[in-house]
């Protein structure tokens, strides 16, 4: 009926009762101890992945990317080979530091020109100038839709450079002429700290030598890359394993050029230093394991012990050792008479020759 709570009772017939309970309807003496059933073990993950790490730390998605680029929270490889996961270790140290969440929010807060200005308390010219100059890092930067290039820069870093009494000229007063000469010149530094910020965080995140090469042949051009990987298929797989790509438009539309113009090395020195590291990454990879190819699957690179295990004769005793092991080597074949120039040019050649090898014939 409504508004009635009904109870129900209904005799049941069981058997005994199991040992530390009471049968139904008894009466449990004074004093008397009863074994309680175990509690049921709550089965915690070892692991998040990235989308529930960021909400464990009640952080976007894009300042949890930043988070870990910067360092704030550290990934673990994932054994199934996909996108770095973040441990329930590390889940638990920062949601048990002093002021969480803000005080991880506070340090990948990030500010555009006209924030950092007011951190810094000078115009956005000068803070616009001090970043051309090199003297202020970007973080990270986005395209608005006038397709203008936004950059984001660390609001505890800039608190810093104001706090250091050695910065102090910078801010008031007449610039240094070192730094008048470059922006006269129409040097633009910002684009390429950037980049070097950038591949850093990215290679602290890669232990493979084969992705770590790939992501520094990311910064580089295509043509300086053909030059300096010859091979196509070495290419084909770095561009597999190159990083996922900063914007989401069209291959050919102006924002994805415009994107790529940003993240491709320009400065001389910049394009010296990723060559070398190309060069050294690239080497390392090669002696980790192959790249694929067809019908060549991808092994593991031989040891270099077993590839010295060459066999040698040992000069004045006649004794035949190997060079690594000292094991007795096989002896050496007989020399085989030599090939006239007669028979040389009646011997079979190409196909007729490997089907007279495969069906057991005699060679003419």
């Amino acid at each position: 009926m409504t508004g009635d709570t009904q109870t129900i009772s209904q005799s049941v017939t069981a058997g005994p009762a199991p040992p530390g309970t009471a049968p139904t309807g008894s009466t449990i003496p004074t004093g008397s101890t009863v074994l309680a059933a175990p509690p049921v073990p709550t089965s915690r993950p070892s692991s998040f992945a990235r989308s529930r790490a960021a909400r464990e730390l009640e952080l976007k998605r894009g300042e949890f990317e930043l988070a870990v680029m910067l360092g704030r929270v550290r990934t673990v490889a994932d054994p199934t080979g996909m996108r770095r996961r973040v441990s329930r270790e590390e889940i638990d140290r920062l949601r048990e530091t002093p002021g969480f969440p803000k005080s991880l929010r506070d340090a990948i807060e990030t500010v555009g020109t006209a924030d950092g200005a007011a951190l810094l308390d000078i115009p956005q010219a000068r803070f616009t100038r001090l970043a051309r100059a090199g003297l202020l890092t970007p973080v990270k930067f986005y395209l608005n839709r006038y397709r203008t290039v936004v950059w984001l820069y660390l609001a505890q870093e800039l608190r810093e450079f104001a706090a250091c009494e050695a910065n102090a000229p910078l801010l008031t007063g007449r610039a240094p002429d070192t730094m008048r000469a470059l922006l006269a010149s129409g040097a633009d530094l910002r684009a390429r700290n950037w980049r070097r910020r950038h591949v850093g965080f990215l290679l602290r995140q890669s232990e493979d030598p084969w992705e770590r090469a790939a992501i520094t042949a990311s910064f580089l051009d295509p043509v300086r890359l053909a030059h300096l990987v010859p091979d196509p298929y070495e290419r084909a797989y770095l561009h597999r394993l190159r990083p996922e790509p900063l914007t989401q438009a069209a291959p050919e539309s102006p924002t994805t050029h415009l994107v790529e113009r940003i993240t491709t090395a320009d400065d001389p020195d910049e394009i010296s230093w990723l060559r070398v590291n190309m060069s050294l990454g690239l080497a390392e990879a090669r002696r980790h394991r192959p790249a694929p190819r067809p019908g060549i699957p991808p092994v593991v690179a031989t040891p270099r012990a077993e590839r010295l295990r060459v066999p040698v004769t040992e000069v004045g005793s006649g004794a035949e050792m190997s060079s690594v092991a000292g094991t007795p080597a096989p002896p050496a074949p007989e020399a085989a008479p030599p090939i006239r120039e007669a028979d040389r040019r009646d011997e079979p050649r190409g196909l007729l020759r490997w089907l007279r090898r495969r069906r057991g014939q005699p060679e003419d």
